[in-house]
């Protein structure tokens, strides 16, 4: 097999690479591979059921309908003068957008708008932290500026959404008490207890489809729409998760990054791998590994099978960024137990220029190989070094590398993901779709707060 023996699996730019690093052999990788082949079907044949199936979400991207709506939205509330954006949700309703956000403009997003145009996203119901942002706002409103919320809660019942949202409503219709509604747009299920009050309210309603779930859902309105409205270009988003959809549901497993990718996180997992570990070797995808743990966590962190047995299943994702966690947390991965599997995710080219001095005006503290190197050659040679490193102790891993920052490639990386947690689900005979146990912290969270 000519792909395996390459070891990259080059699909729409983004090479995917496992060969001898993910310790796994052709012959294993073709027997769970074969495993595979009917839910790849499966798969295969959804992409001509709309969101009628349980995997509607990989069809997201092919929606030219939601598209078109979000845009005549944004347009008719670019005449209110809106200067912040805040985006409520938690979960799936806003790691995705925040991962595409950082990645496009990095985490100094507000402090580099040149629009003097400011987004916060509001997931929490930390007192100091709401208390801060709300004063904020207020002090926004009193001088004239403009407020957007766009509140996001699939259920329409999410606790922190649905009380984050209630306070700076109620800001809100104190400065713009007859025109409110204007300054809000409601994202959630159709019928849902949000929708109908936003429906009461005259408010701007967009619809998640029922069998999409939130951390599948970045693609959706959940998405498109806050992204839209800060200036990524969404249509290249959705064109990257289209150009990598087909290689993702091929049944040629060697030629299929995402089934691979399953593949191999499955094998060793059942070798004692638990724990999984995106190392991210640039900072503006952080939060595209907070997002991706979710992904993972959700999906595969089951109490049952799907035969109902008790079992208990799950892989610990974890998120790493290089170089900075070589340095607290690099001593455990090499030389700790041998428990991890670690994806590498790097981008080919970037826009760092700096070169380090020449010798003769710098301190001479740094090596002398080091001189008149640029930055990007040194962060590249401590992730070959890292890779060289995790070879030699014989700690598995595989590598992503996407050829530049883009949103066409972030539509590659996010589609490719969300289809290899559905392959994994399958081959850990577990439903990557649902998350029973999330409901039992929010059933105690109600019980304590009834007795207080």
């Amino acid at each position: 097999m000519e792909e395996f023996k390459r070891g990259i699996c080059m699909i729409g730019c983004i090479d995917f690479e496992y060969k001898d690093s993910c310790l796994v052999t052709q012959k294993e990788i073709e027997e769970v591979g074969r495993q595979l082949l009917p839910e790849i079907v499966r798969m295969r044949d959804a992409r001509n059921l709309g969101y009628d199936s349980r995997y509607a979400a990989i069809n997201l991207p092919y929606d030219p309908d939601m598209r078109e709506q979000i845009d005549r939205i944004i347009q008719d509330k670019s005449i209110l003068g809106i200067t912040i954006l805040l985006v409520i949700g938690i979960g799936g309703s806003n790691l995705g957008t925040i991962a595409i956000h950082e990645a496009m403009r990095g985490k100094c997003y507000n402090e580099r708008s040149l629009r003097n145009f400011r987004v916060y996203y509001v997931d929490t119901v930390d007192s100091d932290e709401i208390t801060e942002l709300i004063n904020f706002i207020e002090r926004e409103l009193k001088s004239g500026y403009e407020v957007l919320l766009n509140v996001i809660s699939k259920s329409g019942t999410t606790m922190e959404t649905v009380i984050n949202f209630e306070l700076f409503l109620d800001i809100i219709k104190i400065y713009r008490p007859d025109t409110y509604h204007n300054y809000v747009v409601v994202t959630t299920e159709k019928a849902s207890p949000l929708w109908n009050y936003g429906q009461k309210e005259a408010m701007i309603c967009l619809e998640m489809p029922k069998n999409v779930g939130g951390r599948y859902s970045v693609f959706s309105a959940v998405g498109l729409f806050p992204l839209e409205y800060i200036g990524i270009n969404t249509y290249n988003l959705c064109q990257g998760a289209q150009s990598i959809s087909d290689a993702c549901l091929s049944d040629t497993i060697f030629n299929n990054p995402a089934a691979l990718s399953a593949v191999i996180c499955s094998i060793l997992y059942k070798r004692g791998c638990s724990i999984n570990d995106t190392f991210l070797f640039s900072t503006s995808l952080e939060s595209f590994g907070k997002w991706y743990r979710q992904l993972m966590g959700e999906s595969i962190g089951k109490a049952y099978d799907r035969d109902g047995r008790l079992i208990n299943v799950g892989i610990t994702p974890t998120v790493s960024l290089g170089s900075t966690d070589l340095h607290s947390v690099g001593q455990l991965y090499l030389g700790g137990p041998h428990d991890r599997y670690t994806t590498f995710i790097s981008i080919k080219e970037t826009n760092c220029s700096y070169e380090i001095a020449p010798q003769s005006i710098t301190t001479g503290l740094i090596p002398k190989e080091i001189y008149g190197k640029p930055l990007a050659a040194i962060m590249d040679a401590l992730l070959q070094g890292t890779k060289e490193a995790y070879c030699n102790e014989q700690r598995p891993f595989s590598s992503i590398v996407l050829p530049e920052k883009s949103e066409y490639y972030m539509g590659q990386l996010m589609q490719m993901k969300m289809i290899e947690m559905m392959y994994l689900g399958y081959l850990l005979n577990v439903d990557p779709f649902d998350q029973p146990q999330v409901e039992l912290y929010k059933k105690e969270t109600t019980r304590i707060l009834r007795q207080t």
